[in-house]
């Protein structure tokens, strides 16, 4: 499964769990650290931590198997590595702050 076909899945995963400003940017040519990034904001912790299960139960049932994971016991931002997609959930407040959305503006926002 190539990065854009999983990140389909994981915004969908996401899209269930009501996350808010969902954006799937495809990295190719502009990357090296990975082919595709999923952003979303979630509205708590829990909503976070929701939002992060779903995505990685989801890929799972596909074949897709998480390499890595950062932030879970903050879930401020929560890092789910994916090797070549990464899904990065925020709440509105460090997504604000770390800005990825205008950092990779020259990625292709894929709807």
């Amino acid at each position: 499964m190539n990065a854009l076909e999983a990140a389909k899945i994981a915004q969908e995963a996401l899209d269930d769990k009501l996350a808010q400003d969902i954006k799937v940017l495809d990295l190719k040519g502009l990357s090296n650290i990975a082919d595709c990034f999923v952003i979303a904001s979630g509205n708590n912790v829990n909503h976070l931590r929701a939002m992060a299960d779903e995505v990685v139960q989801n890929l799972f049932k596909e074949g897709v198997k998480l390499h890595h994971s950062e932030g879970y016991s903050g879930a401020t931002w929560i890092l789910l590595d994916f090797g070549n997609l990464l899904v990065h959930l925020f709440n509105k407040e460090q997504r604000e702050f770390y800005g990825l959305d205008h950092v990779w503006s020259d990625a292709a926002d894929v709807k």
